[in-house]
Formats: C-alpha cells, sequence, structure tokens
C-alpha cells in the first residue's frame, strides 16, 4: 500500500510539473505574441502622428516579461531535470531570444530617434 501511495504522489508531481510546462510554453507565446503586436502598435502611432509612448512602454514591457516567462520554463524544465529539454531547446532559444530582444528594443526606440531627428 505504502509503495502503490509513493507512486501516486510521483504520478500527482509529474502531471504538475507538465502542467507547469505547457503552461509555461503557452505564457511564453503569448507574452511574445503581445509584445510583437504592441510594438507594431508603436510604429503605427508614430506614423499616424499620434501619441506613440504607452505603446512603446507596453512593447518593452511583454518584452521583458516573455524573456522572464521564457527563464521560468527553463527553470521548471531543471527542476524536474528534463535534461534533453534543455539541450535541445536553450541552445537555439538563446539566440532567438538575443536576436527577438534587440529587434524588440531597437524597433521600439525608432519612433524616439526620428521624432528626436525632425525636432532637431
Amino acid at each position: 500500500m505504502k509503495n502503490h501511495k509513493s507512486k501516486g504522489t510521483y504520478y500527482k508531481k509529474i502531471y504538475s510539473n507538465v502542467t507547469r510546462i505547457n503552461g509555461g510554453i503557452l505564457m511564453w507565446v503569448i507574452l511574445g505574441v503581445i509584445a510583437i503586436v504592441a510594438t507594431f502598435i508603436n510604429l503605427y502611432l508614430y506614423k499616424a502622428g499620434k501619441d506613440y509612448k504607452l505603446a512603446m512602454a507596453i512593447g518593452l514591457s511583454f518584452t521583458a516579461l516573455t524573456l522572464c516567462s521564457e527563464y521560468s520554463l527553463v527553470s521548471t524544465w531543471v527542476e524536474v531535470e528534463d535534461w534533453a529539454a534543455l539541450m535541445d531547446v536553450v541552445p537555439s532559444m538563446e539566440r532567438a531570444l538575443w536576436f527577438l530582444t534587440i529587434v524588440s528594443i531597437l524597433l521600439n526606440i525608432v519612433p524616439l530617434v526620428l521624432e528626436r531627428k525632425g525636432t532637431k
């Protein structure tokens, strides 16, 4: 009976971790999409001559939240010792996250740079 109970606890722990991993992947995607949409809204508002600074702040904030979400996902993989997932995903995601973060920062500050150039 004790062995059966420990298996149940083991499976509950596995299910809990799988739910956390799947939720982490979903959260990462949702936050990333919001960051991309906010960045394009930022650029559109600037082009339309409207106040774009809130959209810029939202775009940069969601970029940061996307990075935090990805870090949490990797942390969960370490907790459950899913070394295969870490070895498979982390090297390519590192490059992708660096690239996308730099692109997000540059796209979000374009209106500031253009506005500053236009006023001089």
